[in-house]
């Protein structure tokens, strides 16, 4: 029964550092992260899936807070560097943010497009470095490098966090599937 904790242990160790998770002394991270483009490539993905749909069934998406006027110039990949370098955030906050948007998706009746994706990244991360990281900037901080207001930051982390119903733990296990996820994506 050792073996296997310990199989499974170098297995998430592998993993993480895969995706650039594990901290080198003092904090200090070498680079940009892989979970970031594992994460844009999924996300772009969903997006794009999600916008065929709706252009060929002609449905409609439910507008919310978290929904521009025009999709941003900055792609996925280019927005999230953008949150690293100046949210100096822990890499795992992308993994956290990454399932409080799946949890949102189940609950809220909208769908990821290029017109939200962006808002809901923001206040994702945002809310995930309040709550795993020690340090972590305000909500004004976080809605400049965002590119909204300080408002409309204010309003998208209440609506978020009501949404989740304020839950928002995450389990050893369930962080360790979504981290799977992410790192398959990678490796493609």
């Amino acid at each position: 029964m050792a073996a296997l904790a310990v199989e499974a242990e170098d297995f998430s160790t592998g993993v993480y550092l895969l995706l650039g998770l594990n901290k080198l002394s003092e904090g200090v991270v070498l680079g940009t992260p892989k979970v970031l483009s594992a994460l844009s490539l999924i996300l772009g993905r969903v997006v794009r899936n999600n916008e065929k749909i709706m252009e060929t069934t002609k449905m409609m998406d439910t507008i919310t807070i978290f929904h521009a006027v025009r999709a941003p110039s900055l792609s996925i990949q280019q927005y999230m560097n953008r949150i690293f370098k100046y949210a100096s955030c822990s890499p795992s906050c992308f993994v956290i943010a990454y399932i409080y948007i799946d949890r949102f998706l189940e609950r809220a009746d909208v769908h990821l497009t290029s017109l939200n994706v962006h808002r809901l990244l923001i206040t994702s991360v945002m809310i995930a470095a309040k709550f795993i990281d020690d340090l972590f900037y305000n909500n004004a901080y976080y809605a400049k490098v965002g590119g909204v207001s300080t408002a409309e930051m204010n309003k998208m982390e209440i609506n978020f966090l009501f949404s989740l119903h304020f839950r928002l733990q995450v389990t050893e296990r369930t962080f360790k599937h979504y981290c799977l996820q992410l790192a398959e994506e990678g490796t493609k």
